[in-house]
């Protein structure tokens, strides 16, 4: 068995989680991939960052006490089957039970994954921490997850700007304060900002004790990141005026992928021995450049994997193409490799 070391154990991990992604994709023609494929993966993420985070890995325990690579296995079993129970009730709940996927059901599932990081890495899980069971700790964070997220989908996202196209279904839009497309793309930016601060390892609110216990670490950390998704979120919309869905694939969704390569891949070796904030924006910059790096060689084999899309509105084909490659797919066998398999079998 293989043994790398970093940054060669993350750079070789994430080439072989690549290759083995956009081969998946291949396998599929765009409507399959973009609807099925993409809403399948994306109901099992939020329960892959509760395994992951709230439970570091070490539950359930008749997975977690097993060797490689039956730990992993056992992991990514448990994630699928919750995944499925989730996928079908937001099927029949949110998507109304129509097939495919309706661009209601997409937006809903992809910002529940938002709102599972919020949760999970912002407020740490709290309070269902307090719970002393680990077990109904992590469970009872995934229901109130998609709970709040269902709530919030229903306040914030209109779908009326596409009424007049086949895929528009009126009784399954909600009708809310915003536009869909903005209330997405800010939800992924605002999650781009927490990215940006794993970075920096929360400093500067490390320098005040008092801001690191939750829920006052929570709170103060969502409206950090708030602040700092709407700001990024105005420049790239509002004031240079890029078309949104564009400024979610060129900006935040890169940025997040290269966050995923250079902290959880590459385990944050490339700067460790740098001291904060020297250290998180090295790491930051890295992850901007890797990011767009790979975001542009995904878009230049998007016609040799799957064929010509189309850019641009209204469909936005190459957009969500490269969207649903990058986070859709990659992202969570990234995470599977780094997390629940622990690098096997390029690592002890």
């Amino acid at each position: 068995m293989l043994n790398l070391k970093q940054p060669v154990l993350g750079i070789t991990a994430t080439i072989l989680v690549m290759a083995f992604s956009l081969g998946l994709i291949s396998l599929f023609d765009f409507p399959t991939f973009s609807g099925w494929v993409a809403y399948g993966l994306l109901c099992i993420i939020p329960m892959e960052i509760v395994i992951g985070v709230t439970w570091g890995c070490k539950y359930p325990k008749f997975a977690a006490s097993q060797k490689q690579p039956l730990q992993g296995l056992l992991l990514v079993l448990v994630t699928a089957v919750v995944g499925i129970v989730v996928g079908v009730t937001y099927f029949y709940t949110v998507g109304g039970g129509l097939g495919p996927p309706t661009p209601m059901l997409a937006h809903a599932t992809i910002v529940s994954v938002v709102i599972t990081f919020w949760a999970a890495i912002m407020w740490g899980g709290w309070p269902f921490t307090l719970l002393k069971n680990p077990i109904a700790t992590g469970l009872t964070l995934l229901v109130a997850c998609y709970a709040v997220n269902y709530l919030l989908f229903l306040a914030f996202y209109d779908y009326s700007f596409m009424a007049d196209a086949p895929v528009y279904v009126a009784s399954l839009d909600p009708g809310g304060l915003f536009n869909a497309w903005n209330a997405l793309v800010f939800y992924v930016t605002a999650l781009a900002a927490m990215f940006l601060m794993l970075h920096f390892d929360l400093w500067p609110l490390t320098l005040s004790p008092g801001l690191m216990k939750q829920p006052m670490l929570g709170a103060v950390w969502t409206l950090v990141v708030l602040v700092l998704g709407g700001v990024a979120f105005h420049v790239g919309v509002n004031v240079l005026g890029m078309d949104v869905v564009r400024f979610l694939v060129t900006v935040p969704i890169p940025f997040i992928f290269g966050t995923i390569v250079v902290l959880n891949m590459l385990q944050g070796s490339l700067f460790a021995e740098f001291k904060q904030p020297v250290k998180g924006a090295a790491s930051a910059v890295t992850a901007i450049i890797v990011g767009a790096v790979l975001a542009r060689l995904y878009g230049a084999l998007a016609p040799v994997v799957t064929g010509t899309l189309g850019s641009g509105p209204p469909a936005y084909e190459f957009e969500i193409w490269v969207a649903s490659a990058l986070l859709s797919v990659t992202f969570p066998f990234l995470v599977f490799c780094a997390d629940f398999f622990k690098m096997w079998p390029l690592r002890r």
